[in-house]
């Protein structure tokens, strides 16, 4: 067999390959990245609901934040005596009942 007959397999297998070697290598950990993403918005939500619920203050503001080697839920609220406490929440680690906030006992008994 000749080269020139050997053309059109080569091509053929050439063309079999392609859309393998054209997609996007970023494209294989898309999925992964988007659940992330959804994980952190459900665990952000949660964080702001259950924040709500045990200070019964209005939440100013609330986003993740790194800490301490993972994403942790930071969350800002307003008490009833119009003071601003931080809190943070950690869902993977919940060992007291009440979110932590980021300074100690400042002397006020809420």
């Amino acid at each position: 067999m000749s080269r020139i007959a050997l053309i059109p397999f080569a091509l053929a297998a050439a063309l079999a390959a392609l859309p393998a070697a054209a997609q996007d290598p970023r494209d294989a950990g898309h999925d992964r990245n988007h659940d992330h993403r959804r994980d952190d918005r459900r665990a952000l939500a949660d964080a702001v609901r259950r924040i709500e619920r045990e200070t019964r203050g209005e939440v100013l503001s609330a986003e993740r934040v790194p800490f301490d080697g993972r994403d942790v839920s930071r969350v800002k609220v307003v008490d009833a005596s119009g003071r601003v406490r931080v809190y943070m929440d950690d869902p993977h680690v919940r060992h007291e009942r009440q979110p932590t906030r980021t300074r100690g006992h400042d002397g006020n008994s809420d």
